[in-house]
């Protein structure tokens, strides 16, 4: 008889299994979809060059060996909770479990912030003219107003703004097409590297930071509670997702390598306006930055909603101090929790760039990407009784070297970025150890993640 020890049923207070495979699908590219193709295109250009498109194709084949994992797991165990709920039922450590949780947390604040340096450039200069940080501590600053008073995200909404985000990407392949047909531009380009580093270095550099555009796909493990069927929907809109949003990528990267000097697309905060603005093909700039603004607005808002509410989640599992629990008694909103990342966020947009920002996202994922897909390996021997996707092993194994390896200042990461994650991984520890002393020193408690359930 085979052994079983599937989580039992989440029981009538469950969430409702409403999400389809179409709108799975939908969600997972429109989470993919945003800040990241419409700030980090000339960023990528300024690592490996003219051929900028190869970065955004390997990251692919990267991200596709950890999409893997989660497909696994995500139909292993349908619950919304991600890589916290994976490292936990795998080595059953309290404070690795919070670890991967806060840099999830942290990864959410780091790519607001490089949402809002995005959101501050030029795409914000088409209508106004200010300096890039006044921007984007503008930006933060309507965020935190719109995540104070309240506000409620649905699939509906997503559907939206994925929409707006694929219509200005598609303007941007269309344009391409267009000058292809023309006989403008100058497509060789397209195969051109930087000769200084070499091909390969500017390839790695040019994936780690490409890396930032194909994120998301991750957070949509968090609606398997409430899709359908996660077992046989998931992985096909998981993979299906990626190649899609990929697809996308490429075509917009060798439009704008075509039509855009490199070192123009390297130097500019907005990059894909560059495109607009010499196409033969006519369309509005500021239409076309409002578009841009919409998707690097929401990609923030989304992050900043995000971190806020775990950080107030853990505050009330007693894992932080639980001062981040207060919540407004009018607004019913998590003040404290809103407060603490809209600081760590106004810290991060004063000292750091798009890029560095977007590094410091990928860099922290990475880790937790290496976590999961050592985790999908070790619960192989627990085992459930119902069908669901496998992974061939080799996958999940070589993912998590992949992501090590990217990891690693081989791909020409600055230190200032290893600076930046290693000190926001350390306010979580020192939360975490001053949480523990707080509660040891009080009444002995345990934090409520540790406690046993009441019979």
């Amino acid at each position: 008889m085979t052994e079983t020890t599937a989580d039992p049923d989440p029981g009538p207070h469950s969430l409702k299994r409403v999400i389809g495979r179409r709108t799975l699908l939908l969600f997972v590219v429109g989470d993919i979809l945003g800040a990241g193709i419409y700030a980090l295109v000339g960023k990528v250009a300024g690592e490996v060059g003219g051929a900028l498109w190869l970065p955004f194709l390997v990251a692919f084949a990267l991200a596709a060996l950890t999409a893997t994992a989660y497909a696994e797991l995500v139909g292993k165990y349908p619950r919304a909770a991600g890589a916290a709920l994976y490292a936990n039922k795998a080595f059953e450590m309290p404070f690795v479990t919070f670890i991967v949780a806060f840099a999830v947390l942290m990864s959410g604040i780091t790519s607001a912030s490089a949402a809002a340096l995005a959101f501050g450039g030029a795409y914000l200069g088409e209508f106004v003219t200010l300096p890039v940080v006044v921007g984007a501590l503008v930006f933060l600053a309507l965020v935190t107003l719109v995540n104070f008073a309240g506000i409620s995200e649905s699939i509906k909404v997503n559907v939206v703004l994925t929409i707006i985000e694929a219509f200005g990407l598609l303007v941007i392949v269309a344009i391409g097409v267009y000058a292809l047909l023309q006989g403008d531009g100058e497509p060789s380009r397209a195969l051109e590297f930087h000769a200084g580093g070499g091909a390969l270095l500017g390839v790695l550099g040019g994936t780690a930071l490409a890396f930032y555009a194909l994120l998301g796909f991750e957070d949509s493990v968090n609606l398997a509670e409430e899709a359908k069927n996660p077992q046989r929907d998931f992985p096909r809109a998981l993979f299906g997702g990626l190649a899609v949003a990929t697809l996308i990528y490429m075509a917009v990267a060798f439009t704008a390598t075509t039509l855009v000097e490199t070192e123009t697309l390297a130097s500019s905060t907005g990059p894909l306006l560059e495109v607009v603005r010499v196409a033969g093909l006519a369309f509005p700039p500021k239409l076309f930055a409002l578009i841009a603004l919409l998707a690097v607005g929401n990609t923030a808002l989304i992050n900043m909603l995000m971190a806020s509410r775990l950080v107030y989640g853990m505050a009330r599992e007693g894992i932080v101090p639980r001062v981040f629990a207060a919540v407004h008694p009018r607004r019913a909103t998590p003040w404290a929790a809103i407060l603490f990342t809209v600081a760590v966020a106004v810290v991060l947009v004063a000292t750091g760039d798009v890029g560095g920002l977007a590094d410091t996202t990928v860099l922290l994922l990475l880790c937790v990407f290496a976590m999961v897909n050592v985790a999908v390996l070790v619960l192989r021997k627990d085992r459930v009784e119902h069908g669901h996707f496998r992974a061939p092993s080799w996958m999940p194994a070589l993912g998590a070297v992949v992501c090590l390896v990217l990891a690693l200042p081989v791909t020409g990461r600055d230190a200032d970025v290893y600076v930046r994650a290693g000190l926001l991984i350390g306010i979580g520890a020192v939360l975490w150890f001053v949480n523990r002393l707080f509660l040891s020193g009080r009444d002995g408690r345990r934090p409520r993640s540790e406690r046993q359930p009441s019979p």
